[in-house]
């Protein structure tokens, strides 16, 4: 039974527990899944007002967990260690969407793929240009990060992305970037681009299968609106 001088939190702390393992996480509001996890760092303190001042901050869980260590830091009550958990939650949430799309075809499971893209890129302060590399049955060989930029650019060099096709062997290539500004619209520079990558591949045999552009407020495919050349 709990104290009654005990601090007031740590009854919350364990009916918070317990309704996250016998309701699941579908049953917390953000505030109190990011409660749960900075339990785990800051054991001597509510921690309920920083998860709703970190929310604030950033914009968002999702936001939050991709927000870089110094930027973390910068906020009153958050010290590394706490900055490095958020980071190892962030970690293990792209690693498993990175495992169930290396297991199957990407063309039979395009869900999970835009999952994956979304948790990798969607939060990220800068743009990231992101190469999926497909075999013959259109399954993942390797999923890389070609180059980032600045808030609204990013380099994109389509002889390397033809050289490194090669060097994997691989049949089709899946250009990914992200837009930090949130909106995943193709800007015109998006569009051009993507054609100098689909020339370059073509011309060593590979295929582009498509440009997906993610942000915080969904994705973009430039073959579905029609802006690749059949």
């Amino acid at each position: 039974m709990e104290q009654a001088d005990s601090p007031h939190y740590l009854g919350h702390r364990q009916r918070l527990k317990q309704r996250f393992l016998t309701a699941g996480d579908d049953s917390l509001p953000d505030y109190e899944l990011l409660e749960l996890i900075l339990f785990h760092a800051i054991p001597q303190r509510d921690v309920k007002p920083l998860a709703k001042k970190l929310l604030a901050h950033f914009g968002g869980f999702a936001a939050v967990l991709n927000a870089d260590v110094a930027a973390l830091i910068r906020i009153d009550g958050v010290k590394e260690s706490t900055a490095t958990l958020l980071k190892i939650i962030a970690a293990a949430g792209r690693r498993q969407a990175k495992t169930e799309m290396f297991e199957r075809p990407v063309i039979g499971s395009w869900d999970r793929l835009v999952d994956y893209c979304r948790t990798s890129l969607a939060h990220l302060p800068r743009e990231h240009l992101h190469l999926l590399f497909l075999d013959r049955r259109n399954a993942v060989i390797a999923g890389e990060t070609q180059n980032s930029g600045t808030i609204d650019h990013t380099p994109v060099y389509p002889r390397e992305v033809a050289r490194r096709a090669l060097e994997l062997n691989a049949s089709a290539v899946i250009m990914v970037h992200n837009h930090p500004s949130g909106d995943p619209c193709p800007s015109g520079a998006d569009i051009e681009a993507t054609k100098r990558v689909a020339a370059a591949l073509k011309a060593v045999g590979v295929t582009l299968h498509d440009h997906l552009i993610v942000g915080r407020t969904g994705h973009a495919s430039l073959k579905s609106a029609g802006l690749m050349e059949p």
